[in-house]
């Protein structure tokens, strides 16, 4: 299993962390689009280290153009010699329209053609194909050899899609490489809703499982002592309930019958009570969608729960994350 971390920060000290954590041993370092550009930080991160792999989890491809994004993946991936993984996420109809100032609509069938006109724009460059991809919603059809790229020895990145719903677990496991799970993802939903539409998908693409990785940051509830271990436990409890706040991901919820949380949660985040949202999250249901034990423990648990499904995870969630990330690599 591969074990990643996050690449967050200063960018003055982006250089200095991707070393460290290429000497810790991770497999890869993943940068998020939240209050910063996701992909600035990788070309230092590329710049300054030789085998991780560099993965935005996510960048928000509806706030770009399949053109915009065949760019970047291109010239990152180049520039750290194959090394670049391109993870793509939907965001949610608020974030699209109303801060991004973008499209929005049918989000699993815009994702799809996103992807599938970021393909063709790089077949176009790396294999010399005729760009003409007309879709209901991009349409790619002009490319002179001013704009093509001739640094084509490492060809394309790989394509990762993060996906809650089974439609967009449909197509990633069609047009992806594979998939990011979504934190607030629990086993059953997992086995029952994730891994049934993602075998629909792949069967859809002609491909099989083996083809494609499954990533999952799992929250993880854990410490050095019980100060750290209750400090993780209300963090995790709070960040469970700002994601069961979003409607879009209630059938999460409602796959345990705890439906009737989804719209309280929502309702206290509107009035800005976020800790008391926090509280509402039982033992029960903290047990369901985090690994929670001590820290010699984390290991066996998600190997027990996932060790069959999950090709690479995140040790992010505690302060003794290296300590998770060794355990893990000595179980796989």
């Amino acid at each position: 299993m591969k074990i990643d971390r996050a690449l967050m920060g200063d960018l003055n000290d982006v250089a200095k962390s991707i070393q460290d954590l290429e000497v810790a041993g991770y497999d890869g370092a993943m940068t998020v689009e939240t209050s910063h550009d996701p992909f600035l930080p990788l070309v230092l991160a590329a710049q300054n280290s030789e085998r991780i792999e560099l993965m935005t989890s996510i960048a928000v491809a509806f706030a770009r153009t399949p053109m915009l994004l065949a760019n970047i993946g291109h010239d990152l991936n180049s520039f750290s010699k194959g090394r670049f993984i391109m993870g793509l996420g939907s965001q949610i109809r608020p974030h699209i329209t109303k801060r991004f100032g973008m499209p929005w609509s049918s989000p699993a069938k815009r994702m799809r053609e996103f992807v599938l006109a970021m393909r063709a724009i790089w077949d176009c460059w790396h294999k010399g194909e005729k760009l003409d991809f007309r879709g209901e919603f991009y349409t790619h059809s002009l490319m002179t050899p001013m704009f093509t790229p001739l640094d084509s020895q490492y060809g394309a990145p790989r394509v990762f899609l993060a996906a809650v719903g089974p439609l967009m677990t449909e197509v990633a496991g069609e047009v992806a490489d594979g998939i990011i799970l979504h934190a607030f993802t629990t086993e059953k939903y997992m086995r029952e809703v994730t891994l049934p539409s993602l075998e629909i998908g792949l069967a859809r693409g002609g491909r099989k499982m083996e083809d494609f990785e499954v990533s999952y940051p799992a929250f993880i509830v854990s410490g050095r002592n019980e100060e750290e271990f209750n400090a993780t436990k209300d963090a995790v409890c709070k960040q469970i309930a700002f994601y069961g706040s979003t409607p879009a991901y209630a059938p999460v919820l409602g796959i345990h019958g705890w439906g009737d949380l989804q719209p309280e949660l929502n309702r206290l985040s509107k009035e800005g009570k976020w800790d008391e949202m926090g509280t509402l999250i039982s033992d029960d249901i903290l047990n369901e969608f985090a690994i929670v034990g001590e820290a010699d423990a984390v290991a066996d648990k998600f190997e027990q729960r996932f060790g069959d499904v999950v090709d690479r995870t995140t040790a992010l969630f505690t302060p003794s994350g290296d300590d998770h990330r060794r355990a893990m690599k000595a179980k796989t």
